[in-house]
């Protein structure tokens, strides 16, 4: 790490120990400020299937000293391809075209290598499990979180890490709401306003099941050795499910079972129904799904069944963007790998340039983080979904939307999306900078204040030092003639 001149960081809670919460907490580690994590989980839960990285976060990981260990538990993609519940190949996506244009390949792993990766990093003294937030409190010496088991923790900063229905941010808005009160009922008006899209509900979901099995019979299932990533998504006709079986390495499978939700009524049902990233209550999916076919031979439930039944989770795949990302010392940071762990990286940064913790400074920082990735967010999610629609949609609208696209949208407007999705790949801005690879050059980045005056500063001490050694040198030189001999 460049040295930069004296100055005190600031003590960060973060909330949640998920792929985010880790990531934000590596890079904290990385620039030298105190932090600790709070997982409500009573131990470490690797859960989840399938994960895809690419260059819009490998550059990070390689900036990070990282990028060997994701290699070393991926496959690389260079298609996936699409199928009817009838076997018959829909359509094959190419993405050869994104290590054009990033210089990163395409890769694939299940999440909970990731996972394991991330935690392996975090020195066990900074994390605590079994640690459920309930409130959040401003103390005269910053902030404070109160868990269920009684125990309070003081800090700074509060990071809310803790997924789509965050805790953080139910505590958040009660802060918001109590703030608002007292200034109308003092001043007559306030500054503090919550969005109503904040308090809406999230978008109708889907319902997804997920697993990793244990290693496969290779001669049962030739696909297992093939180089590169196999990955089958089929498309539900007579029933309102997709499922997807990947090739991943030491011979297993990822799978996903994916069921469209069909009104916001069903969603709280099953919102209440299911436990985020739980195993439970899945034996009766499993029986509903047991008898799918699938491309590499067998059915389905071949598939559950080499899937340890602890590794087997549900989960309700919402998106939504919230208006509101930070109050007072509290930020947020989303949901969802790839993009919460962008978000970590540019509120890392943010927090790297506090001067202070003045509750000016925090907003500043914070706004700055919320300025600095909304866009790209926003984008994202509009992405995702017309993704989820065109690989899963089940409604009449959402299969002439995947007719038109996968038939009959130019190659060009496609290469166009890609290419302009390609160019965000955000890195610290308080490490050694990863040239760019690709064809596509990286958006440009705000840079460090800190950081620059950290490299003016080890220049400086460079130039002195080198001054001094040649000073030495030319004394010494000096000396040592007058002991030539005369006539020499």
């Amino acid at each position: 790490m460049t040295p930069v001149p004296p100055r005190t960081f600031p003590r960060v809670i973060i909330v949640g120990g998920g792929l985010g919460g880790l990531m934000l907490a590596i890079l904290l580690q990385e620039m030298g400020v105190p932090y600790h994590i709070f997982e409500r989980a009573s131990k470490a839960k690797p859960l989840g299937a399938l994960m895809s990285l690419n260059g819009n976060i490998l550059a990070l990981f390689e900036q990070l000293g990282m990028l060997e260990d994701i290699m070393k538990v991926s496959l690389v993609s260079l298609n996936s391809s699409l199928y009817t519940e009838k076997m018959e190949k829909i359509t094959e996506i190419d993405v050869r075209s994104h290590f054009e244009y990033t210089g990163y390949k395409f890769l694939m792993f299940p999440r909970p290598d990731l996972f394991t990766i991330l935690l392996s990093k975090i020195p066990p003294d900074r994390i605590s499990f079994g640690k459920r937030v309930l409130h959040t409190k401003r103390q005269s010496s910053g902030v404070q979180i109160v868990c269920s088991d009684n125990t309070c923790y003081e800090g700074d900063i509060i990071v809310g890490a803790d997924g789509a229905y965050s805790a953080v941010r139910h505590n958040m808005f009660r802060e918001m709401r109590e703030q608002q009160e007292q200034e109308v009922h003092y001043l007559g008006g306030s500054s503090v306003v919550i969005p109503p899209s904040d308090t809406k509900d999230f978008a109708i979901p889907y319902l997804c099941m997920v697993g990793v099995t244990r290693p496969m019979d290779a001669d049962k299932y030739p696909v297992l050795r093939h180089p590169n990533t196999q990955l089958h998504h089929v498309i539900g006709e007579s029933s309102p499910y997709s499922w997807t079986v990947i090739t991943v390495p030491r011979n297993r499978f990822c799978w996903s079972v994916m069921l469209q939700i069909k009104d916001q009524a069903e969603a709280k049902e099953q919102r209440f129904m299911n436990s985020e990233w739980g195993p439970e209550a899945n034996e009766k999916l499993i029986q509903v799904v047991r008898d799918f076919p699938v491309t590499f031979g067998g059915k389905l439930g071949e598939i559950i069944e080499a899937t340890p039944k602890s590794g087997i989770s549900k989960v309700m795949l919402e998106e939504k963007l919230f208006e509101t990302w930070h109050h007072g010392s509290i930020v947020l940071i989303g949901d969802g790998a790839m993009s919460a762990m962008q978000d970590a990286v540019i509120l890392a940064n943010c927090i790297y340039e506090l001067e202070n913790f003045r509750p000016e400074s925090l907003t500043a920082a914070f706004q700055d983080y919320k300025e600095q990735r909304y866009s790209h967010v926003k984008r994202q999610i509009v992405n995702s979904r017309m993704n989820a629609k065109i690989s899963s949609g089940q409604t009449r609208t959402e299969r002439l939307v995947r007719h038109l696209v996968l038939n009959f949208l130019p190659r060009s407007i496609q290469n166009k999306q890609l290419s302009r999705d390609a160019a965000y790949r955000p890195q610290c801005t308080f490490l050694p900078r990863i040239p760019d690879k690709g064809s596509i050059p990286s958006l440009p980045q705000k840079p460090s204040r800190w950081y620059q005056t950290g490299l003016r500063t080890a220049a400086a001490k460079e130039m002195r030092k080198d001054s001094k050694v040649d000073l030495h040198c030319t004394g010494f030189m000096g000396s040592d003639a007058c002991l030539l001999p005369k006539g020499a």
